[in-house]
């Protein structure tokens, strides 16, 4: 099975996330293409739900590569990120050893930390060869972990090889796709960051967010689609303890549609905020008034720019 080759432009790059519907501007498929050319990883900040992860979630679907994603987590360690030895198996494999008269201590030891006994996480799958092409490495929400993780991580990014004391160091044949994603809840090391390329994935413009919308929910009607994406641009300027993301428009515009919807009135809003707000905060801030006023205004900015 031959492989899918690579983007050869931008502009081939802005056609393969579209054929997974993923509307990308130019500068993201820019640095985007200069990544998979130049065999970086890519650090990919923004705010949550804004489509960082669903960036290696494409280039897995449309170039053909295996995906292994290790999401991190405060306390991820070595052990759940790269590798740990089964020490049940290898207990076993000791007892059977003394039970068979085997007093050889340096064959033992060699034995039962042989590859067999391996359990590979994430970080050491993603060094192995496949005859697809080396696969999609997504770190995802590396500023939840500390610094100690991140330390470790700059021998992956650097030269792509992990080393393990009883087998030596594991080195990939080909670089795996990297994109290392944040959130941005703490900042990430000037270390790691120099060892990447660097995008911020902010909120689409209305332009664009109405393209994903329509890629992404294609039974919504039109007019309902309009004032969804309208109402959720009007939302993000506004005093919100978390702003609501791409993420949350879909799932808003899906339950919309769910519900038969066909244009949005107060009550319909004020029944469904739950599904675009996820703090108590927001949606007391959005009373009944306030939700009134945003409505007249987004369907009034509409009705101008008919």
């Amino acid at each position: 099975m031959s492989r899918i080759p690579l983007p050869g432009s931008i502009e081939e790059t802005v056609s393969l996330l579209a054929k997974a519907d993923y509307i990308a501007d130019r500068s993201l498929a820019t640095v985007l293409y200069l990544a998979l050319t130049m065999g970086r990883p890519l650090f990919v900040e923004g705010e949550a739900g804004v489509g960082k992860t669903e960036i290696a979630k494409v280039l897995s679907k449309t170039l053909g590569r295996r995906l292994i994603r290790l999401q991190c987590y405060e306390g991820l360690d070595i052990s759940s990120a790269v590798y740990e030895w089964n020490y049940g198996a290898q207990m076993i494999a000791i007892r059977l050893a003394e039970v068979q008269g085997e007093h050889d201590r340096a064959r033992t030891e060699q034995d039962i930390f042989s590859e067999h006994y391996l359990i590979k996480r994430p970080l050491l799958q993603a060094l192995e060869p496949n005859a697809d092409g080396p696969p999609v490495l997504l770190i995802d929400e590396l500023d939840r972990t500390d610094e100690a993780f991140e330390a470790f991580l700059l021998e992956v990014l650097s030269d792509f090889q992990v080393t393990i004391p009883e087998l030596g160091t594991v080195k990939a044949a080909e670089p795996p796709i990297v994109l290392v994603t944040s959130n941005r809840t703490r900042e990430v090391h000037d270390a790691l960051k120099r060892r990447c390329l660097y995008h911020w994935v902010g909120y689409p413009n209305a332009e664009r967010e109405l393209k994903i919308l329509r890629a992404k929910v294609p039974g919504i009607a039109k007019k309902l689609s309009e004032q969804v994406v309208a109402f959720v641009q009007a939302l993000r300027k506004e005093d919100l303890f978390k702003s609501p993301g791409v993420a949350e428009t879909l799932d808003w515009a899906g339950a919309l549609t769910e519900l038969d919807a066909v244009a949005l009135d107060p009550a319909m809003v004020s029944d469904t905020l739950g599904v675009l707000l996820k703090y108590q905060d927001d949606i007391a801030r959005l009373d009944t008034s306030k939700v009134k006023a945003l409505l007249d205004d987004v369907k009034s900015d509409l009705r101008a720019a008919e």
